[in-house]
């Protein structure tokens, strides 16, 4: 009877740790895309993006998608002018098996985003494989 509840104990302790190894892999894209806004260094984001990946969002009443490429051509190599007036943070990740999600918030001075990214480990490694996002403007002062 010991033997089975240490079993068990083993087990539960080693599927929790291999849980925690994967929400940590799964961060790491996360972390790259933030560091993509932060720097402006697109590479950073085409590093955190599965090629195929999609970028959608609703504005004026239409659905917007753009392709990695496309959304690579945001970024302009350099900090935005306000980066000291920017902040973004991961409100969380969560990992199921090969599949996860991540909600994300960046805040600017004139509008707030939050994003949902859809993640996927592919070959080993996590990337983010769709992200919505909604942004809300902020009044003007």
């Amino acid at each position: 009877m010991k033997l089975k509840s240490f079993a068990a104990l083993f087990f539960i302790a080693g599927a929790a740790f291999a849980q925690e190894a994967d929400t940590a892999g799964a961060r790491v894209p996360v972390e790259n895309y933030i560091r993509a806004h932060a720097t402006g260094d697109a590479a950073f984001m085409r590093k955190a993006f599965h090629p195929d990946a999609k970028i959608y969002s609703y504005r004026d009443g239409k659905l917007q998608t753009l392709t990695v490429d496309e959304f690579a051509k945001l970024f302009p190599g350099k900090p935005a002018a306000n980066e000291d007036k920017r902040v973004r943070r991961i409100e969380n990740v969560e990992v199921t098996g090969v599949a996860g999600t991540a909600k994300v918030y960046l805040d600017y001075p004139t509008v707030t985003y939050t994003d949902y990214i859809s993640l996927l480990k592919v070959d080993g490694e996590w990337k983010i494989i769709n992200k919505t996002f909604n942004g809300v403007s902020k009044p003007k002062s």
